[in-house]
């Protein structure tokens, strides 16, 4: 789940890049307004569900008077740089990859405990963690709905036998998975079984659903509200005895940006509080798979909520 200040682009500029507008139609936002409320720079990492988040944000902030600029396709340890030093005001990160990336924690698998514990962390930090997500963008362990009733194997203790068994099966995975202690190497000890090293695909991410859809892989790891998962109907192995930890996003702000701006907990929260795994999987979806504009897609859904007109 990510060189420094990879793309900066300022949201005003964006409004006037082929023929899309982030503010759509609305009027011209009054230029009083946005130096009562100031810039605020957002930051984003690389992958779509991140472009989503970072232009939700965005346009909901400067239709609330806000200067907004956004630096886009970073790796989540500059992200968490930038916050600290000053360089961003805020982004969207994930409770699991904080806990372990930046805190030196375990994993928590309850969304509510790993919550609670990187919101704590985090205080002594001077970052806030303002209110996560309902959707929890950790890593699934997918196969066709078909095939599941075929082999009888609903749940990640069902595979294990399954495999313990003699049976084989081609897994596809991403490169980093792979190697990860909470990835394959950690899941298959967890879980007391081994897949052949022959019957493992590595690959890049996203890339995994290439192999399932050509016949390459009959199982694979993707991401719980990856667009895929619509498109392909996919199932979802239960991670019956808790292994992947939760990886909730929320809204993530030094604490003295917030008190700079009275407002912008508020207006955020009324983002994530609308978040959970079906819509943030049916926005990746219409990016992703059907190719709509990533704009008009942001737009579309703030209307839908009613948070913009």
């Amino acid at each position: 789940m990510e060189k420094k200040l990879y793309l900066i682009l300022i949201v005003c500029l964006l409004f006037a890049l082929g023929g899309c507008n982030w503010a759509g139609t609305q009027q011209e936002q009054d230029q009083e307004s946005f130096e009562k409320k100031g810039k605020l720079v957002i930051g984003g990492k690389d992958f779509t569900e991140q472009s989503i988040l970072l232009l939700l944000t965005s346009i909901y902030l400067n239709e609330n008077g806000y200067e907004v600029e956004v630096i886009n396709r970073m790796k989540s340890n500059d992200l968490r740089e930038a916050l600290i030093n000053g360089q961003i005001d805020f982004y969207w990160e994930y409770t699991g990859t904080a806990l372990m990336l930046f805190l030196n924690e375990k994993g928590e698998s309850d969304p509510d405990q790993a919550y609670r514990k990187v919101k704590e962390l985090d205080e002594l930090n001077h970052i806030e963690w303002l209110n996560k997500t309902d959707f929890n963008n950790t890593y699934a362990i997918l196969m066709t709905n078909e095939l599941s009733k075929e082999l009888g194997v609903q749940t990640i203790s069902d595979l294990a036998k399954y495999i313990n068994n003699g049976s084989r099966i081609n897994f596809a995975s991403e490169t980093e998975f792979y190697d990860r202690d909470d990835g394959l190497k950690g899941l298959q000890s967890f879980y007391k079984f081994e897949i052949p090293r022959s019957d493992v695909l590595t690959m890049d991410s996203g890339l995994t659903y290439n192999a399932l859809r050509e016949g390459q892989a009959e199982i694979i790891v993707g991401f719980e509200t990856d667009g895929s998962n619509q498109e392909l109907e996919l199932f979802k192995l239960e991670d019956d005895q808790s292994f992947f930890p939760a990886y909730n996003a929320a809204p993530v702000v030094r604490k003295d940006v917030l008190a700079a701006h009275k407002d912008l907990a508020y207006l955020l929260n009324h983002i994530a509080d609308r978040l959970d795994t079906e819509t943030m999987m049916k926005l990746n979806y219409s990016v992703d798979i059907e190719q709509k504009n990533i704009l008009e897609v942001c737009r579309t859904w703030l209307k839908g909520e009613g948070l913009i007109h």
